[in-house]
């Protein structure tokens, strides 16, 4: 099975320049081949190749099926990105993996990277979304100010993981609840500062433990990434 990321609309699809590029020149297709084709917003089909163009390839849909293996919760985490970029990398591809629907980058006080290449990103994440056959690509939102970021008006669950004891905290395995949506704040190495706590809680943001041990920041969002799979 050969998935695709494109536009669909009605029984017809379509394939944007890079995907073209990789259809034509990398895989060698031709006119009549069969591949299947998803928005990237739940719907996936199977479509037959009708019209090859230099930026473009035209499909005649079949078998639409749309909120294929649709997950019962929403899950966006918003991750302070690593120095080593190999790392956070790792993290977009198998967060995709598993499944995820949203992530913010943080810029926190302890921050060890100020940039994200975003376009990067989302290449990693749609490439994931491809070898793991999925209809969702999850939304990615540029580095933000923390002090913005939590401010902002959420209506999913909103928590906190840190490792500060002075500050109340719950296991978060203990406390989720299938069918539910959630955000998660993951802090950067040197976890978040004792200020930024505070402000998330006055923000309506719940600490919570991921554990005894201590993770890396992007084996700590995989953590809480796994921990939802396993809840629903």
């Amino acid at each position: 099975m050969q998935l695709f990321i494109g536009n669909i609309n009605g029984q017809f699809g379509e394939l944007e320049a890079e995907e073209t590029q990789h259809f034509s020149r990398v895989l060698r297709g031709k006119l009549g081949q069969e591949i299947y084709l998803t928005d990237g917003k739940g719907t996936l089909a199977k479509g037959v190749v009708t019209e090859i163009h230099n930026k473009s390839i035209q499909l005649e849909l079949s078998e639409i099926q749309e909120n294929f293996e649709q997950r019962p919760y929403f899950l966006h985490i918003a991750i302070a990105p690593t120095k080593n970029i190999d790392r956070i990398e790792y993290f977009l591809e198998k967060a995709t993996e598993i499944g995820i629907d949203e992530i913010t980058f943080l810029k926190s006080f302890h921050s060890e990277r100020k940039n994200i290449n975003l376009e990067r990103c989302q290449k990693i994440v749609n490439a994931a979304v491809k070898q793991s056959l999925k209809a969702y690509v999850p939304k990615l939102n540029d580095l933000t100010k923390f002090t913005d970021f939590v401010a902002q008006d959420f209506s999913e669950t909103k928590l906190i993981a840190h490792c500060e004891e002075d500050f109340e905290r719950k296991n978060f395995k203990e406390i989720l609840q299938p069918n539910e949506n959630y955000l998660i704040l993951i802090g950067p190495e040197g976890d978040f500062s004792l200020d930024e706590i505070k402000l998330a809680e006055e923000n309506g943001f719940q600490g919570i433990s991921l554990g005894h041990q201590r993770f890396r920041t992007e084996t700590a969002a995989l953590n809480a990434v796994f921990g939802l799979d396993w809840a629903n």
